[in-house]
């Protein structure tokens, strides 16, 4: 019974002793010659390499806004009293003249007739005094009366006409109340939130609104330069005054909230006379035209800013590389060696950045495969055109 084992076993170690022969004899053809050795333990790597040159470039940079129409109009009571009837809806587009609200009138309706009547009281009574002028003038010219009573009777009469003017002005008051019961839109625009309802009482002192009128053919767009921007942009732009330096600016774009382009562009108008002291900003206004209505008051988003630059060092973003908050790019030096060499970047354009310090025109750059790249490596460069970078 112990024959059959014994067997088995032995052709067992045979079996495993050939196995360890043809993986040695593997090994062995695979080790490289002395002479081929540099080869195999470095193989030089095929990468493209860009010659950074000088071109014009436009940057942009990107402002929060918010959005006000060209007019957002309190509307407010100028008498007091109730609200009889609510002429629009929130939202509404509205036109000039158009009604609002209603306030009741019935209490300017009696006071205008109470001023009537006291006029048409006022002007009896200069009747009346007007007649006795012209009855004492003869009696005085012939001596008959003393000129005393003549000289009475005209103050009489100025006295009745002063209340003729009087009575006058409170009719014209009372009319202009009972006017102003009936309040309407001072210009074309919509109609923001309505603070009130049928019944509530309003007057001239509430210190609410009604609601808010914004006129919005044309919307103006607020954003903040910090103090450094401000002076790059009074660098930037010729003229002798900071109203000519405006005028000097691009067109701008804005951005909206769901990151859209508005279709028109907008002009920059005017910038405020000081800095906020507590943000340490000035605001600029820029205007967009709104024929469409798209744009209202209260909206915000991102005034974006061109800047052109007649000449500029650029590098495509993704040639270059962040250690320690600072950016690098791989040179290639004549013997095709590849070494980390630092850049100032300036500001940068789509998907490249403005090189201000690090670079110059003619200097190469490899432009992709940095992850397999070392400082003092060899690479086979591979040129490839800047133009057809920004072409893309």
């Amino acid at each position: 019974m112990l024959t059959p084992m014994k067997t088995k076993l032995n052709v067992t170690h045979i079996i495993t002793a050939l196995a360890s022969i043809a993986l040695f004899t593997s090994l062995e053809s695979c080790t490289p010659s002395s002479g081929g050795s540099a080869e195999w333990q470095q193989q030089v790597q095929t990468l493209p390499v860009l010659t950074v040159s000088s071109t014009a470039a436009t940057t942009f940079k990107e402002f929060s806004a918010s959005l006000e129409g060209s007019k957002d109009i309190e509307v407010r009571a100028q008498v007091d009293g109730y609200i009889d009837k609510i002429h629009v809806d929130e939202g509404a587009f509205v036109k000039k003249g158009q009604i609002l609200f209603k306030i009741n009138d019935q209490p300017y309706v009696e006071r205008l007739n109470n001023a009537k009547a006291n006029l048409a009281a006022a002007k009896a009574n200069l009747a009346n005094a007007e007649i006795n002028v012209h009855k004492l003038t003869p009696l005085v010219e012939n001596n008959v009366v003393s000129d005393i009573q003549l000289r009475a009777a005209n103050a009489a009469y100025e006295a009745a006409l002063a209340s003729v003017t009087q009575a006058e002005a409170l009719v014209r008051s009372a009319e202009i109340d009972l006017g102003y019961t009936t309040i309407t839109a001072s210009a074309d625009g919509y109609i923001g939130r309505i603070l009130v309802e049928p019944g509530s009482l309003v007057g001239a002192s509430d210190a609410t609104p009604l609601t808010v009128l914004s006129e919005i053919k044309e919307v103006y767009a607020y954003f903040s330069f910090s103090e450094r921007e401000f002076l790059q942009f009074i660098k930037r732009f010729e003229g002798n005054t900071i109203q000519e330096k405006i005028s000097k600016m691009p067109e701008v774009e804005l951005i909206l909230a769901d990151n859209t382009v508005y279709p028109y562009k907008g002009k920059v108008e005017t910038v405020a006379g000081q800095f906020n002291s507590s943000t340490g900003a000035i605001s600029f206004r820029a205007s967009f035209p709104n024929a469409s209505g798209l744009l209202r008051s209260g909206n915000t988003g991102r005034v974006r800013m061109p800047y052109a630059v007649d000449s500029a060092v650029i590098v495509p973003q993704e040639s270059t590389f962040e250690l320690q908050d600072k950016i690098f790019v791989f040179a290639l030096s004549d013997s095709n060696t590849v070494y980390s060499a630092p850049i100032k970047v300036s500001d940068n354009m789509k998907n490249f950045y403005l090189v201000e310090s690090g670079l110059k025109p003619g200097d190469k750059i490899v432009f992709a495969g940095l992850d397999r790249l070392a400082d003092g490596a060899v690479i086979q460069p591979e040129p490839i055109s800047l133009d057809s970078l920004l072409n893309l």
